[in-house]
């Protein structure tokens, strides 16, 4: 199974999106749980595809160890971004907390 370097997901904002007019509360809430959900989804099919990928190299289904080690660092480093991106997401929560209105 061949996969590209290419298919890490990413966040990206367009034009239409930064113009759009200003959404009610809910609206927005429903709109940032979808986005984190399907960032978390893509952490973990990337996750399912190394696992997969690594025990066909070890039943001797796959040889091409390259692809595994590659599928495997992509899983490891969209895994170590989503940890950091929840511990800055925490700090900044912490931060507004403490701040005095």
């Amino acid at each position: 199974m061949s996969s590209s370097i290419h298919s890490i997901p990413q966040l990206q904002i367009t034009n239409s999106q930064m113009n759009r007019p200003l959404s009610t509360p809910a609206a927005s809430q429903s709109s940032f749980s979808n986005t984190l959900k399907a960032a978390i989804e893509g952490v973990n099919d990337l996750q399912n595809v190394s696992d997969k990928q690594t025990a066909a190299f070890i039943n001797g289904d796959n040889e091409d160890l390259h692809q595994v080690m590659i599928a495997a660092q992509k899983a490891s480093i969209t895994l170590e971004t989503t940890v950091q991106v929840q511990k800055k997401a925490i700090d900044a929560y912490n931060e507004m907390m403490r701040m005095q209105v």
